[in-house]
């Protein structure tokens, strides 16, 4: 009698165990953050996020998506697949008024954090023949893959240059990557790609024996560009000590770059989110630079077109920092 007691007792401690272990699968979230590509910034920052948020939120698995880009991100985000992604300011502001790439809905978004400026590249190497914008004309380019955001402000700073995409170059849409290796294979003369710095393959790039790189200025842009598209671009310099083989500092435009997420995310999940990203920064530095701009003086709503989510000014509040 005491046997089988015991056995019971034993089986429904097992069923309650069982339950609870179950429970706490039932509770964990996962959490989807779309990135970019492997040759970018957007791809490594995503996995340090990942593994940050992992590790600091309970019962949370995030883990960093391969995309296209901004594009894409912000399309895995309104058809939910993705809670959170990076996207650059302007990407987001046509996809919250439905404009250009997002004519066919508009995407409810609300900005968790801003974190760095990209900056616009356009990549050449010696004996291409192009020195300045006008001498694109007539050349093989990419201006970046179809589900990035290099595409959307490659169109902005070609269209401010006076030229035309469409007629005056051979254009192809291509990734930063893909860029590179095409650019090696000298089967285009030049590329767009708008990142951080260093980009990993803009890197590789300008290490490559027998190639030199050059970088085309077009910071005097900005201002028409901002005339037409609002105030989302500003000068900029990529300065001659960020890549291999740079002769002067590189005289640009950028643009900021922010993470978003759509309209179902709770308040105590943003404040939580940005609560950690901001204070173990560190961490995330520790994989590329750029966070170091993850920083509470750049939440300022000038730097995102997209309104911010509750639970992130909650949590500037906190610190001091009024919206």
């Amino acid at each position: 009698m005491f046997k089988r007691f015991r056995k019971t007792s034993i089986a429904v401690a097992l069923v309650a165990t069982a339950g609870l272990a179950g429970a706490a699968i039932a509770q964990q979230k996962t959490m989807a953050i779309g990135t970019g590509g492997t040759g970018g910034v957007y791809y490594p920052l995503g996995g340090a996020i990942a593994n940050v948020l992992s590790k600091a939120l309970p019962n949370t698995q995030a883990t960093a998506e391969v995309t296209g880009g901004s594009v894409d991100n912000l399309k895995l985000i309104a058809s939910g697949q993705s809670e959170l992604g990076f996207s650059m300011a302007d990407a987001a502001l046509d996809a919250l008024n439905g404009q250009d790439k997002f004519k066919s809905g508009k995407v409810p978004l609300q900005t968790l954090l801003v974190v760095y400026p990209n900056r616009m590249h356009i990549v050449t190497i010696e004996g291409a023949g192009i020195e300045k914008m006008s001498d694109l004309k007539g050349k093989r380019v990419s201006t970046g893959s179809p589900g990035g955001a290099t595409e959307v402000m490659a169109f902005r700073v070609i269209e401010a240059a006076g030229l035309d995409k469409d007629k005056d170059m051979k254009r192809e849409r291509l990734g930063v990557a893909e860029s590179v290796n095409a650019i090696k294979d000298r089967k285009i003369d030049a590329f767009f790609w708008v990142g951080g710095v260093p980009t990993a393959a803009v890197t590789d790039l300008a290490a490559t024996p027998g190639m030199k790189i050059k970088f085309v200025d077009h910071a005097d842009l900005a201002a028409k560009m901002n005339e037409k598209y609002g105030k989302l671009y500003s000068p900029s310099t990529i300065s001659k000590s960020i890549y291999p083989g740079m002769d002067k500092d590189n005289a640009n435009t950028e643009v900021w770059n922010i993470i978003v997420t759509g309209n179902k995310m709770s308040d105590d999940d943003a404040y939580n989110i940005v609560k950690t990203l901001v204070e173990k920064k560190a961490d995330i530095v520790a994989v590329h630079k750029e966070a170091e701009s993850f920083s509470l003086d750049n939440q300022v709503q000038e730097r995102s077109p997209v309104p911010f989510h509750p639970g992130a000014l909650k949590y500037f509040k906190e610190k001091g920092i009024g919206k």
